[in-house]
């Protein structure tokens, strides 16, 4: 299992524990609850501690999801792992329904707002509000750990490719580019290029290799630009001929692939400026900091045996990954980002008119909607036990979303609150690791 984060009665992080001994804190009430996503302790009683082994915290930075692991390094073992979703596209989707409904209010004009295109600066560092959303999310969790667990150093994925090496394989030397390393960096980069797809008949979830669109026998080289991914049928059917030869009857795919053989890749570009962004937040903590690329990444997987996962990525990113990784048992945590309160005023309708009343106060008996709160009904239809999600009223009688449904008309006095709302949702993930993969050599050795 996951280990459990603990601090003591002064609120500084000390060494995770095991979760038999969280149990047993708890049940000798020499600790309690202090956050439940993720489960942390705190100590009741002020002594005088041991100063707790140094974490490495390692980051794999996605453009949909990024993987977080804490890792032990003298023991090589992930303590913690998580995995996180963004909500960039509901962003970037939001703002494009809300600049669709002020310009069609300026055509009717029923509302006139001017338009400010000439007006605009932008400050250094400035990014598009849905990769500003994914980086705070990552630095928030940063920042959380940093507050929970001891971390002594953190470990980036830097680059999905190492562009620099690919142009120039002798920047750092050959041990680099021709060692264990030979083909990693350029294999990630075609991959990603073309969606693990076959570049010629579109076929996914199969074994691909890396097709020289013009072959070396007639003068192609082995540059990026050069490459396509394609199953082993494609492959071998193509052969020593040239691409206008092998698709000749399909002059649609040929088109695609001539014009996508030198396209840049937009969103790894993106993600790139996220990635150094997040780099120099995270620089700012004072932390040493170790960088890696996808390359290092999927090297360091592959040759330790395990399963392509978003945390096991992370905790394979760097050259100071331990030779041993020991995984069996972790429940990684699942977050998503759900996003705080709205700034808009009120909903409209499809016209761009207003169709709600202003809002009202967030808060209602010091409960605000989206905390996890437990309430006790002792009386009423209601009556039961229920956790979940509240839902506040100003009248003072809430609802409640649990995992079997919604409870409504639930009063205020028999809510307790858990854990106020933080702008993510949990889910405990239940499936470990799979049985057949090499986790390392076996679990590491029991400690506290």
């Amino acid at each position: 299992m996951s280990r459990v984060f603990v601090m003591d009665a002064h609120g500084r992080p000390l060494a995770p524990c095991t979760p038999a001994r969280a149990r047993l804190l708890l049940k000798r009430h020499k600790a309690a609850v202090l956050r439940r996503f993720p489960f942390t302790l705190i100590l009741k009683e002020d002594k005088t501690l041991a100063e707790p082994i140094p974490l490495r915290l390692k980051l794999d930075p996605g453009a949909k999801t990024t993987g977080m692991a804490v890792l032990d390094e003298a023991r090589g073992e992930v303590v913690w792992a998580a995995e996180l979703s963004h909500r960039g596209h509901q962003v970037r989707d939001a703002l494009t329904k809300r600049r669709g409904a002020r310009r069609s209010r300026r055509q009717r004009h029923t509302r006139y707002r001017a338009a400010r295109f000439a007006n605009r600066r932008r400050k250094p560092g400035w990014l598009p509000p849905s990769l500003r959303s994914r980086l705070q999310n990552v630095l928030t969790w940063v920042a959380r750990l940093l507050r929970l667990c001891p971390i002594g150093s953190v470990s980036i994925e830097l680059a999905k490719f190492d562009a620099q090496l690919l142009q120039q394989p002798d920047l750092t030397g050959d041990a680099y580019q021709f060692g264990t390393l030979e083909g990693f960096e350029l294999r990630e980069y075609v991959l990603l290029k073309w969606n693990h797809a076959c570049a010629y008949c579109g076929a996914t979830n199969v074994p691909l290799e890396l097709d020289h669109v013009n072959p070396r026998s007639r003068g192609g080289s082995h540059r990026e630009s050069n490459r396509v991914a394609a199953c082993r049928a494609c492959n071998q059917r193509k052969g020593q001929r040239p691409v206008e030869e092998f698709l000749r009857d399909k002059p649609e795919v040929l088109c695609r692939i001539q014009a996508s053989l030198k396209a840049p890749l937009g969103d790894a570009a993106a993600l790139n400026g996220v990635r150094w962004e997040l780099y120099k937040r995270v620089q700012a903590t004072g932390l040493p900091i170790e960088t890696g690329s996808g390359g290092r990444t999927k090297w360091n997987r592959t040759r330790r045996e395990l399963p392509k996962t978003h945390w096991i990525d992370a905790s394979c990113v760097g050259a100071s990954t331990p030779e041993h990784l020991y995984l069996r048992g972790v429940r990684p945590l699942l977050i998503k980002a759900m996003g705080r309160q709205r700034r808009q005023m009120c909903l409209m309708d499809r016209y761009g008119f207003p169709r709600t009343r202003a809002k009202q106060s967030s808060v209602v008996q010091e409960f605000r909607t989206g905390d996890i709160v437990r309430a006790v009904a002792t009386s009423g239809k209601k009556s039961g036990v229920f956790i979940g999600r509240v839902a506040v009223r100003t009248t003072g009688s809430f609802n409640l979303t649990t995992r079997t449904g919604t409870v409504q008309g639930i009063p205020a006095r028999f809510v307790t609150a858990i854990q106020h709302d933080d702008g993510y949702s949990y889910t405990q993930n239940r499936v470990a690791p799979p049985a057949g993969a090499r986790m390392g050599g076996g679990s590491a050795p029991d400690g506290v």
